[in-house]
């Protein structure tokens, strides 16, 4: 008969399963203690590393409050799972963009337009524009209404998010 992990019979403790993760955040690489390799990487952002930029809003990947980049693409953090992710891989948040001395041009326009109402929705906002002009240098509105439509915006800053798309572009 074979002997049964402290897995398998129940009797692990929270200790011996729990698992180290190296990532790549914000250009530091770091070490993240998970218990569950299907943790959302949101979860090991804000619990583990105290990166409040992306926010828990629906937890199904429709509202984009949980945003970050991963490899300079905009990816929902709240249905990614640690386990999909490697050391190599660049994860930035909002906090990895610029600082409070240098913003990214899309953070500035996004403080000069006054597109800041509940805050909600920016982190995601600001996180899906970004990827977007990286690729669209030179978009028209139409095409920044497209790339933000997935983004959900309870408070109606819209006009104002739209306008400073706009002027991040023309920055």
């Amino acid at each position: 008969m074979q002997k049964k992990t402290a897995e398998e019979d129940g009797t692990a403790r929270e200790d011996d399963m729990a698992q180290r993760k190296s990532l790549n955040v914000n250009g530091k690489a770091v070490r993240i203690t998970i218990d569950d390799p299907d943790m959302p990487l949101l979860y090991a952002l804000r619990d583990n590393l105290a990166l409040h930029g992306p926010r828990f809003g629906c937890g199904l990947a429709q509202c984009g409050a949980c945003t970050v980049h991963i490899n300079g693409k905009a990816v929902r953090s709240c249905v990614t799972p640690l386990s999909s992710l490697t050391a190599q891989q660049k994860v930035v948040t909002l906090e990895g963009l610029g600082t409070p001395q240098r913003l990214h041009p899309v953070q500035r326009a996004f403080i000069e337009e006054q597109a800041v109402q509940c805050g909600y929705c920016i982190n995601g906002m600001i996180m899906e524009s970004t990827a977007f002009l990286a690729k669209t240098k030179k978009p028209t509105e139409a095409q920044v209404k497209d790339a933000l439509a997935n983004n959900l915006c309870r408070c109606g800053t819209h006009a104002r998010i739209v306008k400073a798309v706009m002027r991040a572009a023309g920055a």
